[in-house]
């Protein structure tokens, strides 16, 4: 019995970890296409100069994020974003792009059971807008 109880530990800590670490292209400095800067990690998505979002939980498969809004977030601080991502191809420098798919949740569970972006129209497909396209930069 404590053998079976390892292994189940063993594959929690494993799932735990997944939802925890995004994928690397979406991960350092990056400029959108509204020349708007970013520094993104596994556990923080900075929007420069102020704008922070406390990332929660990455969903790499289902290709978005859940994260508590943080300071610079004026009327919508410690509420909830949920942000889809995809990546492009064809669109040189753009690599991948996101859209703020819900951004004033009051949970967690609510960000996330937000409706997915529409990525099969990546023009119109957030929310009537364009995803944000995304490039690396070197630093910020």
């Amino acid at each position: 019995k404590i053998f079976k109880l390892l292994i189940l530990i063993a594959f929690i800590t494993v799932e735990i970890k997944a939802q925890t670490k995004g994928p690397s292209y979406a991960k350092g400095n990056f400029i959108d296409d509204y020349n708007i800067k970013y520094t993104i990690n596994d556990t923080l998505w900075v929007q420069h100069p102020n704008i922070k979002y406390h990332i929660v939980k990455w969903n790499v498969e289902g290709q978005y994020l859940v994260a508590k809004n943080g300071s610079g977030h004026k009327a919508d601080e410690n509420k909830y974003t949920r942000i889809d991502f995809m990546t492009f191809k064809g669109m040189a420098p753009w690599h991948w792009g996101f859209c703020l798919t819900s951004y004033k949740a009051l949970t967690d569970k609510e960000a996330e059971q937000t409706a997915a972006a529409d990525r099969k129209n990546p023009r119109k497909g957030c929310n009537g807008y364009p995803f944000s396209r995304m490039k690396a930069v070197s630093e910020q």
